[in-house]
């Protein structure tokens, strides 16, 4: 159903919202584990399907569903629906039963995952808990107390456990969702069978999309910079080798990134799901436990990693962050650098392409001229009302042409860089066409073809799963059989 939503919402507006809110409940929905209790709904009156509403009950909280090993209490829509207002959600056009067949449908995802033996990375489990945590306390101004009256919880820890449990199951629902749609392609001639069975009148409208293109000079750091890292990372590592220092605690006093106030702890890697940096694997994936690497650089800048702990595939590891000091110098001569390059953009003797060939620092752009590429679609086309909000600022009143005034910005890597935009190309609202927006059909095609796969597998799985709808949801018209008819 999720999926089938998804692929609606780019044909339909009113649907993206639906889609969209429907993602969001799953991702928040919070299950208190109760002992199963039999349902004791009492005779009412025939009511028409998919219309539950809220009444008096005989239980305090009795159970609304089983599927498989989830029970699904029926306080947890109400409370989920009620944090949804919160969060200033518009709920009109969704029924109770929309929402509750949702949460059904993860809770089959999660059974099937633990049936299935599918790993969790326990430390993301954790670290996904304590950023919703913190998220929320800071838009309740740090109201612990109130956070836990909503959630009905006496203490921190009996919050945190039972998020971490629901994190634990969202997580198995997302990577059994993964591996059944995961193999999934479609060929160009799919495609192409895929727009032509769209009727003409009911084929989508694409917004206004732009082509962008940018050069970036970023400020040279000096050898001498990067050899005083370099020395005192050996400094840390001596210290720690022949003096017993901490390791924690050298890098929660001098590392350079946010994992410092964990003493330098990053999520477990392991050797078949890659996903620090290449440079990082190779230096961790060579080491001894209990060793401490020399001085090594990335993109990001200097490290020294110790390996705590190797349980097979996978590997504990801390790491210290040194970055090499900027000079003014070497930001001015920057500033300098695209003031140049600008100006001789703007007077015609250079080309924007010709000059982010020669003078970009961009690797991943200055190829293309500076083009830049759309992230979600991989061309180089940019929807404008779904352009990142910083981006769209910065070039929000540039006509075609114009070449945008130097920016100053920064990066993951990079804590300073300078940039000027431009727009290289307008195309207008436009009903979709097979050339002009292939990627975009070609991704469509595709998750219809993996909403066909995913109403198979949940098809069976409901079929072969133990689930008992209990009281009012019985009454619901489920898109899917959870009521086995």
């Amino acid at each position: 159903m999720i999926l089938q939503q998804m692929l609606l919402k780019t044909i339909n507006s009113k649907l993206t919202i639906k889609a969209a809110l429907l993602v969001c409940f799953i991702s928040f929905n919070i299950i208190n584990a109760q002992e199963i209790i039999d349902d004791e709904t009492p005779t009412q009156a025939e009511q028409p399907k998919d219309s539950v509403v809220n009444k008096s009950r005989i239980k305090a909280d009795g159970v609304a569903a089983v599927v498989g090993d989830f029970i699904i209490l029926e306080s947890d829509l109400d409370r989920e629906i009620a944090q949804l207002k919160a969060q200033g959600a518009d709920l009109k056009d969704l029924t109770r039963c929309e929402l509750f067949g949702s949460l059904l449908e993860s809770k089959l995802y999660a059974h099937q995952a633990i049936q299935d033996s599918v790993l969790v990375n326990e430390l993301y489990i954790s670290q996904t808990t304590d950023q919703q945590i913190q998220g929320i306390l800071a838009q309740t101004q740090g109201d612990m107390q109130g956070l836990l009256e909503f959630y009905k919880k006496d203490s921190e820890e009996a919050l945190r456990e039972e998020m971490n449990e629901i994190n634990k199951n969202r997580y198995l629902a997302q990577e059994m969702q993964s591996k059944i749609t995961g193999d999934i392609e479609v060929t160009p001639e799919e495609v192409r069978t895929f727009f032509n069975e769209i009727p003409e009148d009911e084929r989508p409208i694409f917004g206004t999309e732009l082509k962008l293109a940018q050069i970036v000079v970023i400020p040279e750091v000096t050898e001498e910079a990067k050899q005083a890292v370099i020395d005192q990372l050996k400094e840390f590592k001596t210290d720690i080798e022949e003096n017993g220092s901490s390791f924690i605690t050298k890098a929660i006093f001098y590392s350079q990134d946010g994992s410092k106030s964990d003493g330098g702890k990053l999520p477990t890697m392991n050797r078949k799901q890659p996903r620090m940096v290449k440079e990082f694997r190779d230096v961790v994936f060579s080491m001894q436990e209990g060793e401490i690497s020399e001085p090594f650089e990335t993109d990001f800048g200097y490290h020294i990693v110790f390996l705590e702990k190797i349980r097979g595939q996978e590997y504990d590891v801390r790491h210290i962050l040194l970055r090499p000091e900027l000079t003014q110098d070497a930001i001015q001569k920057a500033k300098d650098e695209i003031d140049e390059v600008r100006a001789k953009i703007v007077d015609g003797s250079l080309t924007f392409a010709d000059a982010a060939r020669e003078f970009s620092d961009e690797k991943e752009t200055k190829f293309e001229g500076g083009q830049l590429t759309n992230p979600t679609t991989q061309d180089f086309n940019f929807e404008l009302t779904r352009m990142e909000p910083e981006l769209y600022s910065q070039i929000q009143n540039l006509k075609d042409g114009e070449i945008s005034e130097v920016l100053q910005d920064e990066d993951r890597v990079n804590r300073i860089k300078f940039k000027i935009l431009t727009v290289t190309d307008r195309l207008d609202d436009h009903k979709a066409d097979f050339a002009k927006d292939y990627l975009k059909i070609k991704n469509l095609a595709l998750q219809d073809k993996q909403v066909q796969e995913i109403a198979k597998w949940q098809k069976k799985t409901i079929v072969d799963t133990y689930i008992k709808i209990n009281g009012e949801y019985k009454d619901c018209d489920f898109q899917s059989n959870w009521l086995k008819k």
